[in-house]
């Protein structure tokens, strides 16, 4: 065990500094929160930069912290599976000499390896002096152990990269003036979309290998499936129907299974944070949720790894969705005539370097919002 917390914890021993993209939207989300007692939750899907982000965190607070106030646990690692959250924290505090009372940092990558997580984080933030952080993969298991944890948290969803960050992630500086240059590294945003080791690599064997680890780790295993092949099919079908109205019943006939089954693996995706499932607009509860469902992917990536980069319109509305995803939108649907998103005070449509048929424009130009958009192109993201 003392071997692994100082293989996880560099900064012990040596100077530290994680040198890797700073992504400033969330760095300085987190720093805020640190100045509460909140416990802060990482959430996100696999490989967007959980674990980096934790790493530049710590690397920003060992400018005016001792390295031995910070303890980071990676509880994933097999050489903790025997140990509880308390016990490697006891021997961190046997290693540099602290009681209980000292204040230090404590982060906890992969929280939810540890089944108990929710009563050990309680107990911490109770009892002892200590500022919590955390990341996890799985919203499910969080959204059930929170309850727990009620009033003690703060919660700050990761995603993957957008448009700018794209760019600069990839080193790329481009003046808006230089539309065919811009122009060309926003379609290859649509095709590699926000993974950062994938838009630096394009290695598809690595995407490959992270959609088997989220269908496998946080699906089929977590949630004990048995039934393999319906999870895999259900996945490649929810990734061709991206961006378009989806009837349960009508998947659940393809792959003979219920319909409270696919219900149910749906829900399994999006705690995945693999899908997204945006619902009608109507002031009808029972129109709202008979009515087929729109599907959108976490990042694009994966779509298109999976059914090849094809569809830009389709690529390009998942990305309109991504960036207004935390305003909850809707779709509004008014004689077969759909109208992409529609929030509380506007509407979007996603417009691919395409303009509106007539009929559509009607429709867009008479619903009572504040302010309409025509997302076109690569201007709704710079």
């Amino acid at each position: 065990m003392e071997a692994e917390l100082y293989k996880q914890n560099p900064w012990w021993n040596a100077l530290f500094e994680e040198k890797s993209y700073r992504r400033e939207i969330y760095t300085e989300k987190i720093l805020s929160a640190l100045t509460s007692k909140e416990i802060i939750f990482l959430t996100g899907l696999r490989r967007v930069g959980k674990t980096t982000l934790l790493k530049q965190i710590i690397s920003h607070l060992l400018k005016k912290t001792k390295p031995e106030d910070i303890l980071f646990l990676n509880l994933d690692s097999f050489a903790f599976i025997d140990y509880s959250i308390h016990q490697l924290v006891e021997k961190y505090r046997e290693i540099h000499k602290k009681s209980t009372s000292d204040v230090f940092y404590l982060f906890l990558d992969e929280i939810t390896a540890k089944e108990t997580f929710e009563q050990e984080l309680k107990s911490f933030y109770d009892n002892e002096s200590m500022k919590i952080i955390c990341s996890s993969s799985i919203a499910t298991l969080m959204r059930d152990k929170k309850a727990y944890l009620t009033g003690r948290t703060k919660t700050i969803e990761v995603m993957p990269l957008t448009f700018q960050e794209f760019l600069r992630f990839k080193e790329i500086t481009i003046k808006k003036a230089d539309r065919a240059k811009l122009e060309g590294y926003f379609k290859d945003y649509l095709k590699l979309g926000g993974i950062p080791h994938y838009v630096l690599t394009g290695d598809k064997e690595y995407i490959n290998e992270l959609i088997l680890s989220i269908i496998y780790k946080d699906i089929i295993a977590y949630h004990k499936i048995t039934n393999e092949r319906v999870i895999k099919e259900l996945f490649v079908l929810l990734c061709q129907r991206v961006g378009k109205p989806t009837s349960y019943n009508k998947l659940a006939h393809i792959l003979n299974i219920s319909v409270d089954s696919v219900k149910r693996y749906i829900t399994y995706f999006e705690d995945a944070y693999l899908f997204y499932i945006v619902d009608r607009y109507s002031k009808s509860y029972n129109e709202r949720i008979a009515s087929p469902k729109k599907i959108y992917i976490g990042d694009i990536g994966i779509k298109n790894a999976i059914t090849d980069f094809k569809d830009l319109g389709s690529a390009y509305e998942n990305l309109v969705f991504l960036k207004i995803k935390q305003l909850q939108p809707s779709y509004y649907l008014e004689n077969s005539i759909e109208i992409d998103f529609m929030t509380k005070d506007f509407v979007v449509e996603a417009k691919y370097n395409q303009k509106m048929e007539e009929k559509q424009r009607a429709v867009f130009d008479k619903i009572q919002v504040k302010k309409r958009v025509i997302a076109n192109g690569v201007d709704f993201f710079t």
